[in-house]
């Protein structure tokens, strides 16, 4: 995977590591499109990390699947974090694309078989069931950022005095 390397925060930027922990953890996305006017269609969707490739399944009759089609390109969200010190998220953005069968049926998919074995465990106990209102689309991010406001610390000049 080429990704463009972070220039700005990188104090604060994830390790691989830490970036790939938090993407494995985390559940839920913020999936930015393109709607045909050109304004911006932001929703929320649960996703799946396999460590190179990020896994979104969507309904194909949304206006999100619509977007993707029309214009697979994407910016995607993952943040969590309630106090400023616990703040962190990562940005990934690149162009999607369609893998697999559309509506998602469910036979033997050679490509989807680490997705579905993720998504599985990640949300439903184990197994992932197709239902044949969804379909899968992969983004290999041309551009990842991430932050963790727990990595900025004040200098030792700017710590009250006692």
């Amino acid at each position: 995977m080429v990704v463009k390397e972070q220039r700005r925060g990188r104090r604060m930027a994830m390790t691989d590591e830490e970036r790939d922990a938090f993407l494995t953890a985390e559940r839920m996305c913020r999936v930015a499109t393109a709607n045909g006017d050109g304004s911006p269609h932001i929703s929320p969707l649960w996703f799946v990390w396999d460590g190179t490739a990020l896994w979104l399944n969507s309904v194909v009759k949304s206006q999100r699947w619509a977007n993707l089609v029309r214009d697979p390109r994407v910016a995607i969200v993952v943040d969590g974090g309630e106090q400023f010190g616990e703040l962190r998220g990562v940005e990934l953005t690149g162009a999607v694309e369609v893998v697999g069968e559309v509506p998602r049926q469910g036979g033997p998919e050679q490509r989807l078989e680490v997705p579905e074995r993720l998504f599985g465990e990640k949300y439903a106990n184990g197994a992932f069931v197709s239902d044949g209102a969804h379909a899968w689309v992969r983004l290999v991010p041309d551009r990842i950022v991430s932050w963790d406001f727990g990595k900025m610390r004040r200098p030792s000049s700017a710590q009250p005095a006692r």
